[in-house]
């Protein structure tokens, strides 16, 4: 059993502390070697003694470490590296894909920069060479290193190692964990295309090539709906066709970038349908990995592997260079809808698994024109919808007698999902089966899943439902966070995130799909973000409350909490009417009383300094009758320690004393002077529910008979004013969302990771200014030429003729190819030069750029004193 530190009934107080799962044995003696240790799952808790002390440490120094008075190493020894790989770099059982100390040691001592890339050859390294390389490269992304720069120095031969790398499962089968370093690997190399080492090879398998693996119904729909592409696959046919003639053999389809990403999608699918759960050995029968299902058990590294390939799909999808062609192979295979069948999605340990294939499934029907890279509009997307449907319905008219009823209903009655299922249950499987793979060609008929037809209702309805419009979601989304996500693992991690699993989290890359992407990607990191800091607020002020269960089976509390006190009274006080086209309220207030007399002045003045807007946390404490035993407590999770039943967030509106006198108004209701000390102990706050998480709780009241929470609330939480103004940047960053076009054109491709930066710059404009009028910001003409040194000022008129005698104000013409001053003084400087220096400047003007300066007359303000405009003295 381990012990989590962190977690105990009076421990957290410890603020934003990882909490590391440690042995329970006592700690590992100095002298003992690391590698026998039993170490905690802490990446840093290596210290310089005990890699000074290590083995691999010895054997760096004897062969590839260098260091000032290092002695002559010896030669390269393909058998060490094999030993190494063997003895130090592979796992054997168990959810993790390397031993992660041992690997730390490696980088440490430069195993990768001074042995293997220095002895890399494409023909002569071995597998475990190359996967020792894979090995130290995922250890730099994890660490946060520049993982690349070590193989600049050798491109060509980078090139090499990648070909090696795309060909190193052909003729071996590798274990699961391999598959897996070699799956991460791959999403570091997709994520650096920024880098052109790799993007240069990477990018290949992302190209049109890869749609040699395409069913042939679905290319030809492909190229269809894509007729821009047409062209560029005659060439890659018209390459095969001139190798022919020169009688060479060349088979575009047998080629990596045909069939790498078709192969490793079929890897995941078998790995999930058969790998993930597996026969228990009958000496593993007393073994915890069982899941409950009789003789079956979950192999964690398999649920690893299916996790961080939902990782890799992710990427590809949600950057636009490789989102544009792989798509087409991702819906080709069904995916996603393999994914929802799969028992791993509905499993206990398949949580994180679920919540990524959703959010591979958003990018998948994400609102995007993928070949123009234009997002679309909702009206767009409704449209696209409902010509989709239109042509089914026609098809089923037609060719489809069974589904008459399906083609003569109106599209509201048929887009849903429960409907369109129910209406294509009546085929029977053969028919089905023609209808998805032969008529509609959504999958291949020699696709294994076919015959299923569970699975082919799953491709029908996915394809044809309404999806719910991204605007729709999140404007559907609380803005606080409840219990679920606070204590979701896999959202809001409770220890710091050492890389070695995935999370369910959007990245911020260099490459965004749409300016809705980057909002919702940081929206979500934020609130997700605020949401773990809130977790620590509520586990530092519930315990000390000493909830327990009195006589009359109700909640009661001993003790007392800065920052939490418990609530007399809560009552809902008004519910008003959705808005035009939303389902929720379109506002909920509700009373919260409490009282204050058991704190001492300055909590009192506190609690007192509430006012509008602050936000506020009502939580539900229901302890257990009977304190946890040691065992129970070791397995409950924090909400179940803490009794912490439900948590909702609310915003205050007003509050008000023991008399009813508006306290702490800044709406101008309570004149200044007729301010009065707050009266009595209670406290009577107005607060707004969010009218999104009131619209869930009660369709789960009337749905799924769940418990009122309103009625269950018996604490009232407040925060730090200045940790608390999460919900204002929520908010801003919804409104964001929710406009159309907030970024300029010019300043739009770039803020998304594409385009050439220097299209930005304002010479490069469309709209460029020709000539900028300076009014009275010079004195004169000498305060000119002292501005601009660099330039050969020239003075004119309106007619362009020269002016021999400019005076203030002044137009001033710049050329497109203006340059500025490299090193600008600072404020409290001036520019002194030597007269030879002036004088050089003056006789030197062959280089300078013409500045055209127009002097003109500005127009009569009027004859009245007042009606002169202030002028730069």
């Amino acid at each position: 059993m381990t012990k989590v530190y962190g977690t105990g009934v009076y421990d957290f107080r410890r603020h934003r502390v990882a909490e590391y799962p440690v042995g329970t044995d006592a700690l590992p003696l100095p002298d003992k070697p690391a590698e026998s240790r039993p170490v905690s799952n802490v990446p840093s808790s290596i210290t310089l003694s005990e890699i000074q002390r290590d083995r691999l440490t010895k054997i760096a120094a004897e062969n590839w470490a260098k260091t000032a008075d290092s002695d002559p190493k010896k030669p390269f020894s393909p058998d060490l590296v094999n030993e190494i790989y063997y003895t130090e770099l592979t796992v054997k059982g168990g959810r993790k894909p390397v031993p992660l100390q041992r690997v730390m040691i490696l980088e440490v001592s430069q195993y990768l920069e001074n042995y293997l890339w220095p002895n890399f050859s494409p023909e002569a390294a071995s597998f475990e060479h190359v996967m020792s390389m894979i090995l130290m490269v995922n250890e730099k992304f994890r660490e946060n290193v520049a993982a690349w720069i070590c193989f600049y120095d050798r491109k060509d031969m980078f090139k090499a190692f990648l070909e090696r790398v795309l060909r190193l499962k052909e003729g071996r089968s590798l274990t699961i964990a391999e598959k897996t370093n070699y799956l991460l690997f791959m999403i570091n190399a997709f994520q650096s295309l920024e880098d052109e080492i790799v993007s240069e090879r990477i990018m290949r398998l992302a190209s049109l090539e890869c749609w040699h693996s395409l069913s042939y119904g679905r290319f030809q729909m492909e190229l269809c709906l894509n007729e821009n592409l047409i062209k560029k696959w005659r060439r890659i046919a018209k390459r095969a066709k001139d190798a022919a003639k020169r009688g060479e053999t060349f088979d575009p389809t047998t080629a990596v970038e045909a069939k790498f990403l078709r192969n490793i999608i079929e890897e995941f699918l078998d790995v999930l349908d058969s790998g993930v759960f597996s026969r228990k050995p009958k000496d593993d029968e007393d073994n915890d990995l069982g899941d409950g299902h009789g003789s079956e058990y979950v192999d964690d590294a398999c649920v690893l592997y299916c996790e961080r390939f939902m990782e890799f799909l992710i990427d590809l999808l949600s950057q636009l260079p490789t989102r544009r062609l792989v798509r087409p192979l991702v819906a080709d295979v069904a995916v996603v809808s393999k994914c929802h069948l799969s028992a791993l999605y509905r499993h206990e340990k398949g949580k994180l698994f679920a919540q990524l294939v959703d959010l591979l499934q958003y990018y998948e029907g994400f609102e995007i024109d993928d070949h123009q890279g234009r997002q679309m509009t909702d009206d767009e997307v409704l449209q696209s919808h409902y010509k989709r449907l239109q042509a089914f319905q026609l098809l089923a008219f037609k060719k489809i007698p069974k589904l008459r009823e399906l083609a003569l209903a109106n599209i509201g009655a048929i887009n849903k999902r429960a409907d369109l299922a129910k209406k294509l249950s009546i085929l029977s499987p053969e028919e089905l089966r023609d209808l998805v793979c032969g008529k509609l060609k959504l999958v291949s008929k020699d696709d294994p899943w076919s015959e299923r037809v569970a699975f082919l209702i799953e491709v029908m309805v996915s394809f044809f439902e309404k999806q719910q419009s991204q605007k729709e979601a999140i404007n559907a989304l609380p803005l606080y966070p409840n219990e679920q996500i606070m204590w979701d693992e896999s959202l809001v991690p409770s220890i710091n995130y050492s890389g070695e699993g995935c999370l369910a989290l959007p990245k911020l890359n260099l490459q965004f799909l749409t300016l809705h992407d980057y909002l919702l990607r940081n929206f979500n990191l934020f609130r997700l973000e605020s949401t773990y800091e809130i977790r620590e607020d509520i586990q530092e002020a519930v315990p000390h409350l000493l909830a327990y269960i009195n006589n009359e089976g109700e909640t009661a509390f001993r003790g007392w909490s800065r920052m939490g006190v418990p609530i007399k009274e809560f009552k809902i006080r008004e519910v008003k009417q959705p808005n035009i086209g939303e389902v929720k309220p379109s506002a909920v207030t509700a009373e919260v009383t409490f009282s204050i007399s058991s704190y001492k002045a300055q909590i009192r003045s506190e609690w007192n300094a509430l006012k509008e807007h602050d936000v506020l946390f009502l939580l539900s404490i229901r302890p257990s009758f009977e304190p946890l035993s040691a065992e129970e407590a070791a397995k409950a999770t924090v909400p179940q320690k803490l009794g912490l039943q439900c948590v909702r967030g609310c915003e205050i509106i007003e509050i008000r004393d023991e008399e009813g006198t508006l306290m702490n108004d800044f709406t101008g209701r309570i004149k200044r002077d007729e301010w009065k000390p707050p009266k009595g102990d209670l406290r009577t706050v107005t607060v707004a529910l969010d009218t999104a998480q009131y619209h869930m709780d009660v369709c789960d009241i009337a749905e799924k008979g769940a418990d009122d929470v309103y009625s269950t609330f018996n604490i009232l939480m407040r925060r730090k004013p200045k940790e608390n103004n999460f919900k204002a940047i929520l908010e801003s960053i919804r409104d964001l969302m929710n406009e159309t076009c907030i970024v300029p054109d010019w300043l739009h491709d770039i803020f998304l990771g594409y385009g050439n930066p220097s299209a930005a710059q304002w010479t490069n404009m469309p709209d460029l200014i020709e000539k900028v009028d300076f009014k009275d910001t010079f004195l004169d003409a000498a305060h000119v030429k002292e501005s601009f040194p660099n330039y050969q000022v020239r003075f004119i008129n309106s007619d362009g003729t020269e002016n021999l005698q400019p005076c203030s104000p002044f137009r001033i013409k710049f050329p497109k190819n203006l340059e500025g001053k490299v090193h600008a003084l600072p404020a409290n400087a001036t520019s002194t030069k030597s007269s030879e220096d002036a004088s050089c400047m003056e006789d030197d003007h062959s280089d300078k750029l013409d500045l055209l300066v127009e002097a003109y007359v500005p127009p009569d303000p009027g004859p009245y004193p007042q009606d002169q405009p202030k002028q730069n003295s």
